[in-house]
Protein backbone atom coordinates (compact mmCIF):
# COMPACT_ATOMS: atom_id res chain seq x y z
CA UNK A 1 0.00 0.00 0.00
CA UNK A 2 2.51 2.29 0.96
CA UNK A 3 4.77 1.58 -2.54
CA UNK A 4 1.47 2.41 -4.19
CA UNK A 5 0.25 5.71 -2.36
CA UNK A 6 4.09 6.93 -3.16
CA UNK A 7 3.55 6.26 -6.83
CA UNK A 8 0.50 7.94 -7.25
CA UNK A 9 2.22 10.84 -5.41
CA UNK A 10 4.62 10.88 -8.07
CA UNK A 11 2.70 10.91 -11.09
CA UNK A 12 0.03 13.64 -9.88
CA UNK A 13 3.45 15.83 -8.42
CA UNK A 14 4.83 15.52 -12.56
CA UNK A 15 1.17 16.24 -13.95
CA UNK A 16 1.10 19.28 -11.39
CA UNK A 17 4.85 20.75 -13.20
CA UNK A 18 3.34 19.93 -16.74
CA UNK A 19 0.66 21.77 -16.25
CA UNK A 20 2.88 24.95 -14.83
CA UNK A 21 5.32 24.26 -17.70
CA UNK A 22 2.53 24.29 -20.60
CA UNK A 23 0.34 27.06 -19.27
CA UNK A 24 2.12 30.06 -21.32
CA UNK A 25 -0.26 32.93 -19.10
CA UNK A 26 2.07 32.06 -16.31
CA UNK A 27 5.27 32.03 -17.91
CA UNK A 28 5.75 32.46 -21.85
CA UNK A 29 8.56 30.94 -22.97
CA UNK A 30 8.35 32.59 -25.82
CA UNK A 31 11.66 33.14 -26.96
CA UNK A 32 10.31 36.37 -29.14
CA UNK A 33 9.62 38.36 -26.48
CA UNK A 34 13.15 39.00 -25.30
CA UNK A 35 13.64 41.04 -28.49
CA UNK A 36 13.27 44.32 -29.45
CA UNK A 37 9.19 45.47 -28.98
CA UNK A 38 7.22 47.98 -30.30
CA UNK A 39 5.64 48.94 -26.83
CA UNK A 40 6.42 51.74 -24.91
CA UNK A 41 9.42 51.43 -22.60
CA UNK A 42 6.86 51.84 -19.60
CA UNK A 43 4.69 49.12 -21.01
CA UNK A 44 7.54 46.46 -21.88
CA UNK A 45 8.40 47.52 -17.96
CA UNK A 46 5.51 46.88 -16.14
CA UNK A 47 5.00 43.63 -17.93
CA UNK A 48 8.40 42.32 -17.17
CA UNK A 49 7.73 42.85 -13.67
CA UNK A 50 4.59 40.92 -13.57
CA UNK A 51 5.83 38.09 -15.22
CA UNK A 52 8.78 37.85 -12.68
CA UNK A 53 5.95 38.57 -9.87
CA UNK A 54 3.91 35.46 -11.25
CA UNK A 55 7.09 33.41 -11.83
CA UNK A 56 8.24 34.25 -8.21
CA UNK A 57 4.62 33.36 -6.78
CA UNK A 58 5.09 29.65 -8.50
CA UNK A 59 8.31 29.09 -7.90
CA UNK A 60 7.78 29.52 -4.30
CA UNK A 61 4.59 27.55 -4.14
CA UNK A 62 6.96 24.73 -6.21
CA UNK A 63 9.15 24.89 -3.09
CA UNK A 64 6.20 23.80 -1.05
CA UNK A 65 6.29 20.66 -2.77
CA UNK A 66 8.16 17.74 -0.98
CA UNK A 67 11.00 16.33 -3.34
CA UNK A 68 11.63 20.02 -4.87
CA UNK A 69 15.45 20.60 -5.31
CA UNK A 70 15.53 24.61 -5.19
CA UNK A 71 19.16 24.27 -6.74
CA UNK A 72 18.03 23.60 -10.09
CA UNK A 73 17.00 27.17 -10.49
CA UNK A 74 15.32 28.39 -12.94
CA UNK A 75 13.17 25.75 -15.41
CA UNK A 76 15.33 24.92 -18.85
CA UNK A 77 14.62 27.48 -21.83
CA UNK A 78 14.49 30.61 -19.67
CA UNK A 79 17.82 32.76 -19.98
CA UNK A 80 18.77 34.55 -16.81
CA UNK A 81 17.20 37.53 -16.82
CA UNK A 82 20.14 40.71 -16.77
CA UNK A 83 19.33 44.08 -16.85
CA UNK A 84 20.92 44.74 -20.62
CA UNK A 85 18.73 42.73 -22.05
CA UNK A 86 17.18 44.24 -25.39
CA UNK A 87 13.98 45.05 -25.39
CA UNK A 88 13.60 46.10 -21.52
CA UNK A 89 14.71 49.56 -21.47
CA UNK A 90 16.50 49.06 -18.23
CA UNK A 91 19.59 51.20 -17.16
CA UNK A 92 22.02 48.87 -15.19
CA UNK A 93 22.01 49.84 -11.53
CA UNK A 94 25.06 51.95 -10.27
CA UNK A 95 27.91 49.65 -9.32
CA UNK A 96 29.86 51.06 -6.16
CA UNK A 97 33.66 51.68 -6.57
CA UNK A 98 34.93 49.23 -3.96
CA UNK A 99 33.31 46.35 -5.79
CA UNK A 100 34.31 44.60 -9.08
CA UNK A 101 32.43 45.57 -12.04
CA UNK A 102 30.09 42.27 -12.90
CA UNK A 103 29.16 42.21 -16.06
CA UNK A 104 26.35 39.66 -17.87
CA UNK A 105 26.02 38.39 -21.43
CA UNK A 106 23.79 40.87 -23.78
CA UNK A 107 21.56 38.81 -26.24
CA UNK A 108 20.87 41.45 -29.31
CA UNK A 109 18.54 40.56 -32.30
CA UNK A 110 21.35 39.53 -34.44
CA UNK A 111 23.88 38.99 -31.91
CA UNK A 112 25.09 38.29 -28.67
CA UNK A 113 27.58 39.72 -26.31
CA UNK A 114 29.86 37.36 -23.81
CA UNK A 115 31.89 39.51 -21.00
CA UNK A 116 35.20 39.58 -20.38
CA UNK A 117 37.02 37.59 -17.98
CA UNK A 118 36.54 39.53 -14.86
CA UNK A 119 39.76 38.92 -13.14
CA UNK A 120 41.74 40.64 -16.06
CA UNK A 121 42.54 44.09 -16.20
CA UNK A 122 40.62 46.73 -17.42
CA UNK A 123 40.96 47.74 -21.27
CA UNK A 124 43.29 50.25 -21.59
CA UNK A 125 42.06 53.83 -23.16
CA UNK A 126 43.40 56.90 -24.36
CA UNK A 127 43.32 60.14 -22.44
CA UNK A 128 39.36 61.59 -23.48
CA UNK A 129 39.69 64.50 -25.80
CA UNK A 130 37.78 67.57 -24.60
CA UNK A 131 34.26 67.79 -25.68
CA UNK A 132 34.99 64.01 -26.92
CA UNK A 133 31.17 62.08 -28.53
CA UNK A 134 32.79 60.06 -30.89
CA UNK A 135 34.39 56.40 -30.30
CA UNK A 136 36.81 54.00 -32.04
CA UNK A 137 35.59 50.43 -32.15
CA UNK A 138 38.03 47.63 -33.31
CA UNK A 139 37.56 43.73 -33.18
CA UNK A 140 34.48 43.87 -35.29
CA UNK A 141 33.35 40.57 -36.75
CA UNK A 142 34.32 40.35 -40.62
CA UNK A 143 31.07 39.88 -41.71
CA UNK A 144 29.43 42.37 -39.05
CA UNK A 145 27.54 45.12 -41.14
CA UNK A 146 26.49 48.65 -39.89
CA UNK A 147 23.39 47.17 -39.23
CA UNK A 148 24.64 44.87 -36.29
CA UNK A 149 26.75 47.68 -35.25
CA UNK A 150 23.60 49.99 -34.33
CA UNK A 151 21.87 47.20 -32.97
CA UNK A 152 24.72 46.87 -30.72
CA UNK A 153 25.12 50.24 -29.49
CA UNK A 154 22.12 51.97 -30.18
CA UNK A 155 21.33 51.40 -26.52
CA UNK A 156 24.09 53.65 -25.49
CA UNK A 157 22.18 56.68 -26.95
CA UNK A 158 21.33 58.14 -30.20
CA UNK A 159 24.40 57.65 -33.31
CA UNK A 160 24.61 60.68 -35.53
CA UNK A 161 26.69 59.04 -37.54
CA UNK A 162 28.97 56.06 -38.18
CA UNK A 163 32.04 55.16 -40.34
CA UNK A 164 33.03 51.95 -41.21
CA UNK A 165 36.00 50.61 -42.65
CA UNK A 166 36.90 47.56 -44.44
CA UNK A 167 39.42 46.56 -41.64
CA UNK A 168 37.07 45.65 -38.79
CA UNK A 169 36.67 49.15 -36.88
CA UNK A 170 34.59 52.00 -37.07
CA UNK A 171 33.93 54.84 -35.76
CA UNK A 172 30.68 55.81 -33.98
CA UNK A 173 29.37 59.32 -33.14
CA UNK A 174 26.76 60.35 -30.46
CA UNK A 175 24.77 62.86 -29.99
CA UNK A 176 25.72 63.57 -26.08
CA UNK A 177 29.05 62.96 -24.54
CA UNK A 178 27.63 61.19 -21.58
CA UNK A 179 26.88 58.61 -24.22
CA UNK A 180 30.10 57.39 -24.66
CA UNK A 181 30.87 56.38 -21.45
CA UNK A 182 28.54 54.23 -21.91
CA UNK A 183 29.83 52.80 -25.51
CA UNK A 184 33.24 52.28 -23.18
CA UNK A 185 31.50 50.00 -21.02
CA UNK A 186 31.25 47.56 -23.97
CA UNK A 187 35.05 47.30 -24.61
CA UNK A 188 36.65 43.57 -24.04
CA UNK A 189 33.19 42.38 -24.97
CA UNK A 190 33.50 39.08 -27.49
CA UNK A 191 30.73 39.32 -30.11
CA UNK A 192 29.31 36.38 -32.22
CA UNK A 193 27.02 36.68 -35.06
CA UNK A 194 23.71 34.28 -33.99
CA UNK A 195 24.83 31.15 -33.62
CA UNK A 196 27.80 30.74 -35.73
CA UNK A 197 31.32 29.74 -34.46
CA UNK A 198 32.74 31.08 -37.53
CA UNK A 199 36.22 32.98 -36.96
CA UNK A 200 34.63 35.90 -39.60
CA UNK A 201 31.45 35.39 -37.78
CA UNK A 202 33.19 36.42 -34.00
CA UNK A 203 34.94 39.36 -32.75
CA UNK A 204 36.28 40.60 -29.53
CA UNK A 205 35.30 44.31 -28.98
CA UNK A 206 37.79 47.31 -28.40
CA UNK A 207 36.20 50.64 -27.71
CA UNK A 208 38.32 53.85 -27.16
CA UNK A 209 37.91 57.58 -27.24
CA UNK A 210 38.02 59.12 -30.83
CA UNK A 211 39.59 62.81 -31.75
CA UNK A 212 37.36 64.33 -34.04
CA UNK A 213 37.50 67.77 -35.43
CA UNK A 214 33.54 68.23 -35.51
CA UNK A 215 33.70 67.49 -31.22
CA UNK A 216 36.39 70.27 -30.82
CA UNK A 217 34.58 72.64 -32.85
CA UNK A 218 31.58 71.93 -30.75
CA UNK A 219 33.05 72.58 -27.42
CA UNK A 220 35.19 75.37 -28.16
CA UNK A 221 31.92 77.12 -29.37
CA UNK A 222 30.53 75.92 -25.65
CA UNK A 223 33.29 77.30 -24.13
CA UNK A 224 33.30 80.11 -26.04
CA UNK A 225 29.46 80.36 -25.20
CA UNK A 226 30.49 80.14 -21.22
CA UNK A 227 33.33 82.57 -21.58
CA UNK A 228 30.54 84.97 -22.98
CA UNK A 229 28.25 84.45 -20.20
CA UNK A 230 30.73 85.21 -17.26
CA UNK A 231 31.69 88.51 -19.12
CA UNK A 232 28.14 88.98 -19.33
CA UNK A 233 27.48 88.36 -15.77
CA UNK A 234 30.87 90.00 -14.32
CA UNK A 235 30.17 93.35 -16.65
CA UNK A 236 26.31 93.34 -14.73
CA UNK A 237 27.73 92.30 -11.46
CA UNK A 238 30.64 95.35 -11.72
CA UNK A 239 27.78 97.89 -12.87
CA UNK A 240 25.50 96.47 -10.13
CA UNK A 241 28.46 97.44 -7.51
CA UNK A 242 29.60 100.62 -9.53
CA UNK A 243 28.38 103.93 -7.30
CA UNK A 244 26.45 106.23 -9.59
CA UNK A 245 27.22 108.91 -11.39
CA UNK A 246 26.77 112.21 -9.55
CA UNK A 247 23.82 114.39 -11.23
CA UNK A 248 24.75 116.77 -14.46
CA UNK A 249 25.22 120.73 -13.03
CA UNK A 250 22.07 122.52 -14.04
CA UNK A 251 22.93 125.81 -16.28
CA UNK A 252 22.82 129.21 -14.63
CA UNK A 253 19.75 131.26 -14.52
CA UNK A 254 18.17 133.43 -12.23
CA UNK A 255 15.71 130.84 -11.00
CA UNK A 256 18.48 128.28 -10.51
CA UNK A 257 20.88 130.89 -8.52
CA UNK A 258 17.87 131.74 -6.43
CA UNK A 259 17.66 128.08 -5.34
CA UNK A 260 21.75 127.87 -4.54
CA UNK A 261 21.90 131.41 -2.78
CA UNK A 262 19.06 129.31 -0.27
CA UNK A 263 21.46 126.52 -0.04
CA UNK A 264 24.76 128.49 0.62
CA UNK A 265 23.10 129.58 3.91
CA UNK A 266 21.99 126.02 4.62
CA UNK A 267 24.70 123.81 6.48
CA UNK A 268 23.46 120.49 4.91
CA UNK A 269 23.22 120.99 1.37
CA UNK A 270 26.25 123.50 1.71
CA UNK A 271 28.33 121.36 -0.37
CA UNK A 272 26.65 120.72 -3.06
CA UNK A 273 25.81 124.35 -3.35
CA UNK A 274 29.42 125.46 -3.33
CA UNK A 275 29.94 122.34 -6.40
CA UNK A 276 27.21 124.15 -8.30
CA UNK A 277 29.00 127.45 -8.16
CA UNK A 278 32.41 126.31 -8.63
CA UNK A 279 31.01 124.75 -12.07
CA UNK A 280 29.30 128.04 -13.10
CA UNK A 281 32.00 130.10 -12.35
CA UNK A 282 34.71 127.76 -14.46
CA UNK A 283 32.14 127.51 -17.44
CA UNK A 284 32.37 131.98 -17.45
CA UNK A 285 28.97 132.62 -16.48
CA UNK A 286 30.36 135.36 -14.15
CA UNK A 287 29.53 138.42 -16.73
CA UNK A 288 28.57 142.20 -15.86
CA UNK A 289 24.64 141.64 -15.70
CA UNK A 290 25.25 137.86 -13.19
CA UNK A 291 28.35 139.92 -11.01
CA UNK A 292 26.13 140.94 -8.40
CA UNK A 293 24.27 137.81 -7.81
CA UNK A 294 27.58 135.99 -7.70
CA UNK A 295 29.18 138.44 -4.94
CA UNK A 296 26.32 137.20 -2.97
CA UNK A 297 26.91 133.90 -3.31
CA UNK A 298 30.72 134.46 -2.92
CA UNK A 299 30.02 136.43 0.52
CA UNK A 300 27.45 133.25 1.64
CA UNK A 301 30.49 130.99 1.21
CA UNK A 302 32.64 133.29 3.08
CA UNK A 303 30.12 133.26 5.83
CA UNK A 304 30.73 129.70 6.75
CA UNK A 305 34.54 130.31 7.42
CA UNK A 306 33.67 131.69 10.94
CA UNK A 307 31.55 128.46 11.27
CA UNK A 308 34.47 125.92 9.89
CA UNK A 309 37.16 127.75 12.53
CA UNK A 310 34.77 127.24 15.33
CA UNK A 311 34.45 123.36 14.32
CA UNK A 312 37.84 123.00 14.08
CA UNK A 313 38.77 124.54 17.38
CA UNK A 314 35.81 122.60 18.60
CA UNK A 315 37.88 119.33 17.75
CA UNK A 316 40.97 120.51 18.65
CA UNK A 317 39.24 121.09 21.79
CA UNK A 318 38.41 117.60 21.79
CA UNK A 319 41.66 116.22 21.12
CA UNK A 320 43.14 117.79 23.76
CA UNK A 321 40.93 116.40 26.13
CA UNK A 322 41.25 113.00 24.88
CA UNK A 323 45.05 113.72 25.48
CA UNK A 324 44.86 114.62 28.76
CA UNK A 325 42.47 110.89 29.60
CA UNK A 326 44.86 109.52 28.18
CA UNK A 327 47.86 110.37 30.06
CA UNK A 328 45.93 110.26 33.42
CA UNK A 329 44.76 106.56 32.57
CA UNK A 330 48.53 105.83 31.11
CA UNK A 331 49.46 107.11 35.29
CA UNK A 332 47.11 105.62 36.88
CA UNK A 333 47.86 102.55 35.10
CA UNK A 334 51.97 103.36 36.33
CA UNK A 335 50.64 103.36 39.89
CA UNK A 336 49.55 100.58 39.98
CA UNK A 337 52.58 98.77 38.01
CA UNK A 338 54.15 100.68 40.95
CA UNK A 339 52.09 99.40 43.47
CA UNK A 340 52.31 95.59 42.41
CA UNK A 341 56.52 96.05 42.22
CA UNK A 342 56.07 96.53 45.63
CA UNK A 343 54.04 93.92 46.63
CA UNK A 344 56.95 91.83 44.63
CA UNK A 345 59.52 93.33 46.74
CA UNK A 346 57.96 92.78 50.20
CA UNK A 347 57.30 89.10 49.02
CA UNK A 348 60.88 89.16 48.71
CA UNK A 349 62.14 90.06 52.03
CA UNK A 350 63.58 87.27 53.74
CA UNK A 351 60.75 87.81 56.51
CA UNK A 352 58.48 86.10 53.95
CA UNK A 353 60.50 85.23 51.32
CA UNK A 354 61.44 81.72 53.34
CA UNK A 355 57.65 80.75 53.81
CA UNK A 356 57.47 79.67 49.77
CA UNK A 357 58.38 77.08 47.97
CA UNK A 358 60.73 77.09 45.25
CA UNK A 359 58.11 76.99 42.20
CA UNK A 360 56.32 79.96 43.79
CA UNK A 361 59.86 81.68 44.43
CA UNK A 362 60.63 81.25 40.92
CA UNK A 363 56.75 82.48 39.57
CA UNK A 364 57.73 85.37 42.04
CA UNK A 365 60.65 86.70 40.48
CA UNK A 366 59.95 85.91 37.35
CA UNK A 367 57.09 88.35 37.70
CA UNK A 368 58.96 90.89 39.08
CA UNK A 369 61.47 90.80 36.31
CA UNK A 370 58.49 91.48 33.89
CA UNK A 371 57.14 94.29 35.85
CA UNK A 372 60.33 96.29 36.04
CA UNK A 373 61.00 95.34 32.34
CA UNK A 374 57.68 97.42 32.08
CA UNK A 375 58.31 100.30 33.92
CA UNK A 376 61.86 100.74 32.75
CA UNK A 377 60.49 101.29 29.23
CA UNK A 378 57.54 103.31 30.02
CA UNK A 379 60.47 105.54 31.59
CA UNK A 380 62.36 105.03 28.12
CA UNK A 381 59.19 106.04 26.96
CA UNK A 382 58.76 109.75 28.50
CA UNK A 383 62.51 110.43 28.09
CA UNK A 384 62.50 110.02 24.55
CA UNK A 385 59.36 112.25 24.88
CA UNK A 386 60.88 114.51 26.86
CA UNK A 387 63.93 114.63 24.38
CA UNK A 388 61.54 115.35 21.34
CA UNK A 389 60.28 118.53 23.45
CA UNK A 390 62.96 119.72 23.63
CA UNK A 391 64.17 119.75 20.45
CA UNK A 392 61.23 121.39 19.29
CA UNK A 393 61.36 124.09 22.81
CA UNK A 394 64.57 124.56 20.30
CA UNK A 395 63.72 124.53 17.06
CA UNK A 396 61.16 127.02 18.11
CA UNK A 397 63.63 129.57 19.56
CA UNK A 398 65.27 129.23 16.44
CA UNK A 399 62.82 130.81 14.84
CA UNK A 400 62.27 133.33 16.86
CA UNK A 401 65.48 134.55 16.77
CA UNK A 402 65.23 134.37 12.87
CA UNK A 403 62.15 136.58 13.18
CA UNK A 404 63.76 139.00 15.66
CA UNK A 405 66.66 139.02 13.12
CA UNK A 406 64.85 139.74 10.36
CA UNK A 407 62.65 142.38 12.03
CA UNK A 408 65.55 144.15 13.00
CA UNK A 409 67.43 144.38 9.57
CA UNK A 410 63.71 144.92 7.74
CA UNK A 411 63.24 147.95 10.29
CA UNK A 412 59.67 147.37 10.22
CA UNK A 413 58.22 147.43 14.35
CA UNK A 414 55.20 149.01 12.76
CA UNK A 415 54.30 145.31 10.99
CA UNK A 416 51.72 144.14 12.95
CA UNK A 417 51.84 140.56 11.42
CA UNK A 418 55.52 139.82 12.06
CA UNK A 419 53.91 141.37 15.64
CA UNK A 420 51.22 138.99 15.59
CA UNK A 421 53.48 135.58 14.81
CA UNK A 422 55.91 136.83 17.55
CA UNK A 423 53.43 136.79 20.23
CA UNK A 424 51.44 133.62 18.76
CA UNK A 425 55.20 131.93 18.50
CA UNK A 426 56.17 133.28 22.02
CA UNK A 427 52.69 131.49 23.63
CA UNK A 428 53.68 128.59 22.22
CA UNK A 429 57.40 128.57 24.09
CA UNK A 430 55.67 129.53 27.17
CA UNK A 431 53.28 126.17 26.84
CA UNK A 432 56.34 124.17 25.29
CA UNK A 433 57.89 125.04 28.43
CA UNK A 434 55.50 124.50 31.18
CA UNK A 435 54.75 121.14 29.32
CA UNK A 436 58.83 120.57 29.11
CA UNK A 437 58.80 121.53 33.27
CA UNK A 438 55.79 118.65 33.81
CA UNK A 439 57.41 116.09 31.70
CA UNK A 440 61.06 116.42 33.36
CA UNK A 441 59.32 116.87 36.74
CA UNK A 442 57.05 112.98 36.10
CA UNK A 443 61.05 112.11 34.38
CA UNK A 444 62.53 112.84 37.38
CA UNK A 445 59.92 111.09 39.56
CA UNK A 446 60.30 107.73 37.20
CA UNK A 447 64.09 108.06 37.63
CA UNK A 448 63.64 108.19 41.71
CA UNK A 449 61.49 104.82 41.12
CA UNK A 450 63.54 103.13 38.71
CA UNK A 451 66.43 103.81 41.23
CA UNK A 452 64.68 102.70 44.35
CA UNK A 453 63.96 99.58 42.43
CA UNK A 454 67.55 98.57 41.58
CA UNK A 455 68.70 99.08 44.51
CA UNK A 456 65.90 96.76 46.05
CA UNK A 457 66.83 94.22 43.61
CA UNK A 458 70.59 94.61 44.64
CA UNK A 459 69.27 94.04 48.28
CA UNK A 460 67.30 91.19 47.17
CA UNK A 461 70.38 89.83 45.31
CA UNK A 462 72.91 89.85 47.68
CA UNK A 463 70.20 88.64 50.59
CA UNK A 464 70.15 85.75 47.82
CA UNK A 465 73.97 85.20 47.88
CA UNK A 466 74.25 85.71 51.86
CA UNK A 467 71.56 82.52 52.45
CA UNK A 468 74.01 80.82 49.62
CA UNK A 469 76.66 81.02 51.21
CA UNK A 470 75.27 80.17 54.71
CA UNK A 471 73.88 77.26 52.91
CA UNK A 472 77.48 76.20 51.88
CA UNK A 473 78.95 76.71 55.03
CA UNK A 474 76.15 74.77 56.48
CA UNK A 475 76.71 71.90 54.30
CA UNK A 476 80.92 71.64 54.62
CA UNK A 477 80.36 72.21 58.70
CA UNK A 478 77.93 69.01 58.21
CA UNK A 479 80.80 66.88 55.84
CA UNK A 480 83.70 67.88 58.02
CA UNK A 481 81.48 66.53 61.46
CA UNK A 482 81.45 63.38 58.91
CA UNK A 483 84.74 63.24 58.04
CA UNK A 484 86.12 64.30 61.54
CA UNK A 485 86.43 60.40 62.30
CA UNK A 486 88.38 59.60 58.49
CA UNK A 487 92.18 59.09 59.08
CA UNK A 488 94.63 62.39 57.88
CA UNK A 489 95.34 61.22 54.50
CA UNK A 490 91.53 61.60 53.61
CA UNK A 491 91.62 65.09 54.92
CA UNK A 492 95.20 66.10 53.39
CA UNK A 493 93.18 65.08 50.13
CA UNK A 494 90.20 67.05 50.71
CA UNK A 495 92.53 70.24 50.01
CA UNK A 496 90.88 72.32 47.90
CA UNK A 497 94.30 72.46 45.75
CA UNK A 498 94.30 69.09 43.85
CA UNK A 499 97.51 69.30 41.78
CA UNK A 500 100.71 71.08 41.15
CA UNK A 501 99.02 72.38 38.53
CA UNK A 502 96.40 74.27 40.14
CA UNK A 503 98.75 75.59 42.70
CA UNK A 504 100.49 77.15 39.69
CA UNK A 505 97.56 78.80 38.60
CA UNK A 506 96.60 80.08 42.01
CA UNK A 507 99.30 81.33 42.36
CA UNK A 508 99.67 83.55 38.76
CA UNK A 509 96.23 84.52 39.73
CA UNK A 510 96.99 85.82 42.90
CA UNK A 511 99.30 87.58 41.52
CA UNK A 512 97.54 89.52 38.13
CA UNK A 513 95.04 90.17 41.01
CA UNK A 514 97.25 91.76 43.36
CA UNK A 515 98.27 94.26 40.77
CA UNK A 516 94.29 95.03 40.30
CA UNK A 517 93.25 95.80 43.28
CA UNK A 518 89.29 96.98 42.07
CA UNK A 519 89.35 93.51 40.68
CA UNK A 520 89.03 91.86 37.40
CA UNK A 521 86.18 90.00 35.09
CA UNK A 522 86.73 86.38 34.97
CA UNK A 523 87.42 86.88 30.47
CA UNK A 524 89.94 89.21 31.58
CA UNK A 525 91.77 86.89 34.13
CA UNK A 526 91.30 83.95 31.01
CA UNK A 527 92.59 86.26 28.54
CA UNK A 528 95.89 86.66 30.87
CA UNK A 529 96.20 82.86 31.22
CA UNK A 530 95.91 81.89 27.53
CA UNK A 531 98.91 83.99 27.21
CA UNK A 532 100.56 81.61 29.06
CA UNK A 533 98.81 78.12 28.47
CA UNK A 534 96.08 77.74 25.61
CA UNK A 535 94.71 74.74 27.13
CA UNK A 536 93.44 76.31 30.02
CA UNK A 537 89.42 76.20 30.62
CA UNK A 538 87.62 79.48 31.99
CA UNK A 539 85.52 76.93 33.72
CA UNK A 540 88.20 75.50 35.09
CA UNK A 541 89.63 78.46 36.41
CA UNK A 542 86.16 80.05 38.18
CA UNK A 543 85.74 76.78 39.79
CA UNK A 544 89.39 76.59 40.90
CA UNK A 545 88.88 80.39 42.53
CA UNK A 546 85.32 79.46 43.41
CA UNK A 547 86.49 76.82 46.18
CA UNK A 548 89.26 79.01 47.74
CA UNK A 549 86.89 81.66 49.23
CA UNK A 550 89.38 82.78 51.56
CA UNK A 551 91.89 83.96 48.80
CA UNK A 552 89.47 84.99 46.43
CA UNK A 553 85.86 86.88 46.42
CA UNK A 554 83.69 87.90 44.15
CA UNK A 555 82.07 91.54 43.91
CA UNK A 556 79.26 92.72 41.68
CA UNK A 557 79.61 95.98 40.20
CA UNK A 558 77.56 98.55 38.45
CA UNK A 559 74.08 99.06 37.98
CA UNK A 560 71.50 98.23 35.34
CA UNK A 561 73.11 97.44 32.24
CA UNK A 562 76.62 97.98 33.44
CA UNK A 563 76.11 95.79 36.32
CA UNK A 564 79.42 92.84 36.35
CA UNK A 565 80.78 90.09 38.12
CA UNK A 566 84.43 90.82 39.42
CA UNK A 567 86.99 88.74 41.21
CA UNK A 568 89.25 90.27 44.02
CA UNK A 569 92.22 88.98 45.74
CA UNK A 570 92.04 88.71 49.49
CA UNK A 571 94.38 86.49 50.84
CA UNK A 572 95.74 89.10 53.36
CA UNK A 573 92.32 89.64 54.97
CA UNK A 574 92.01 85.24 54.37
CA UNK A 575 94.85 84.93 56.41
CA UNK A 576 93.32 86.06 59.68
CA UNK A 577 90.61 84.81 59.67
CA UNK A 578 91.98 80.93 59.15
Amino acid sequence: MNNNEEAGRTIKRRQTFQQISNNKSVLPLDPGMWGPCHAPSHQRTSCFGMTVSVFSKSLSRAKNWPDFDPALGMMTGIPPITPMMPGLGIVPPPIPPDMPVVKEIIHCKSCTLFPPNPNLPPPATRERPPGCKTVFVGGLPENGTEQIIVEVFEQCGEIIAIRKSKKNFCHIRFAEEYMVDKALYLSGYRIRLGSSTDKKDTGRLHVDFAQARDDLYEWECKQRMLAREERHRRRMEEERLRPPSPPPVVHYSDHECSIVAEKLKDDSKFSEAVQTLLTWIERGEVNRRSANNFYSMIQSANSHVRRLVNEKAAHEKDMEEAKEKFKQALSGILIQFEQIVAVYHSASKQKAWDHFTKAQRKNISVWCKQAEVTLVSQAEALKEENDSLRWQLDAYRNEVELLKQEQGKAHREDDPNKEQQLKLLQQALQGMQQHLLKVQEEYKRKEAELEKIKDDKLQVEKMLENLKEKESCASRLCTSNQDSDYPLEKTLNSCPVKSEREALLVGIISTFLHVHPFGASIEYICSYLHRLDNKICTSDVECLMSRLQHTFKQEMTGVGASLEKRWKFCGFEGLKLT
